[in-house]
Order: C-alpha cells, then sequence, then structure tokens
C-alpha cells in the first residue's frame, strides 16, 4: 500500500482529496492535517514505518504555511515525497514550493482520475506529478532566468531567518556554546539563547540537531 497523508487547512478540501485518494486502491490515508505545524507535530509521534511515502500539501494556510511545512519536512524526512495540491498557479509560490523541496506540483481542479494517475507515476517511477500548465510556466520561467533570478533574491530563505539568525546558525554549526558564540559576535549568553530560539521556531524544530540538517540540506549555512 502506498501510504499517503493530507494537508489542508479546509475540511471541505480534504475530504474531496481523500475521495479522489479513494478511488485507488492502492493508496490508504495515513492521517490527516490542518496546517504545516499540525503536519510536523503528527509526523514527530508517528513511528518510521508507518509515515506516509506521499504527502499532498496545500500552500497557503495559517500558522505554517505549505512552503515552510516542506522546507522543514523534505530536510528531516528525505525519504517523502512531497506534492503541492493547490489552487494556485503564479510563478511566485511554483518557484517557492519547488527550492522548498517539493517534488511535483498539481492543481486541485486535476480530476481524481488525473491525480491518482500521476501519484502511481510517481511512486512508479519517482518522476514528479505537474498539472500541465504548471509545466508550461516552469518551461517559461527556465527560459526566462532573469525572472528566476528576481524571485531568487527575494525568496532566498524560505525561512526568513536575520542575518544575525544565519550567523549565530554558522556558529552553531561549529559545535560552540551560547557562551561562545557570545563572546565571539560581542553580545551576552542570554541573547544568543533568545536568537536560538527564534531560529529553532522559524525552523519548526526543537533541536540543534534539526535546526542543522535544515540548514545543511537548504544551504542557510556553509559546509
Amino acid at each position: 500500500m502506498i501510504r499517503v497523508a493530507v494537508v489542508d487547512d479546509k475540511m471541505n478540501n480534504r475530504k474531496v482529496i481523500t475521495d479522489k485518494l479513494a478511488r485507488n486502491k492502492f493508496f490508504t490515508l495515513v492521517f490527516q492535517a490542518v496546517n504545516g505545524d499540525d503536519f510536523l507535530q503528527q509526523m514527530q509521534v508517528l513511528p518510521e514505518g508507518d509515515r506516509p511515502h506521499i504527502v499532498l500539501m496545500d500552500l497557503e494556510m495559517p500558522h505554517v504555511d505549505g512552503v515552510a511545512a516542506i522546507g522543514t519536512a523534505s530536510s528531516l524526512y528525505p525519504a517523502i515525497k512531497f506534492v503541492v495540491l493547490t489552487i494556485f498557479d503564479d510563478d511566485d509560490k511554483i518557484f517557492r514550493a519547488i527550492r522548498a523541496g517539493a517534488c511535483g506540483y498539481l492543481l486541485k481542479e486535476e480530476s481524481g482520475e488525473v491525480i491518482n494517475d500521476m501519484l502511481m507515476n510517481l511512486w512508479e517511477s519517482g518522476a514528479g506529478p505537474i498539472s500541465p500548465s504548471i509545466a508550461y510556466k516552469i518551461l517559461q520561467m527556465v527560459q526566462k532566468p532573469a525572472a528566476v533570478s528576481d524571485v531568487v533574491k527575494t525568496e532566498d530563505n524560505i525561512f526568513q531567518l536575520s542575518e544575525r539568525e544565519k550567523e549565530i546558525l554558522q556558529l552553531l554549526s561549529q559545535g560552540l556554546e551560547y557562551k561562545e558564540i557570545g563572546n565571539k559576535i560581542f553580545i551576552s549568553p542570554n541573547t544568543v539563547k533568545k536568537h536560538c530560539i527564534s531560529i529553532y521556531q522559524k525552523l519548526h524544530v526543537n533541536s540543534r540537531s534539526q535546526a542543522l540538517r535544515i540548514a545543511y540540506t537548504k544551504g542557510l549555512i556553509d559546509n
């Protein structure tokens, strides 16, 4: 069975999606989540053997949106395939989702048959599912590198870390403690701790090791 999780803040949307998945006997629904934060919390307590193979993720959600959730989860759970399933098809959201770690991008308007076929193809061949209109937009983006460059400049950091937070994250990667970091950048250990709490909140993690894993995989710090 192919284990699937559905993340969407609207109950009706989740029902429509799960009804479409129910048409394929090879899919089994592991859980539903109402936003990115809910999804990450459920993943933390789920045994490894029960984790979803595929996650269908909406983008616009309160508390933690789909891009941030994918950015965190794709680093912590690299074996999982994250597919955006949304109504949005603008260039900015497409590029941000792909940069965060999404392997596919489907519009909710696609029929159940199309969604099921594309997800089966993802499972069997590893090919990321992309709605035709989205594929066309991606092609246009590739053909206009200046446009992509503009998006990179404005969305260079999907977690919105400040320059000071990135500096502290880099020092954390060197194994330094709060006092040592404070001595290096001339702030108190307590201020360093406050910055670290902010970093963990923005990355949606609760430990240094998890924060550094995301930092390395997303290029937030130098190796």
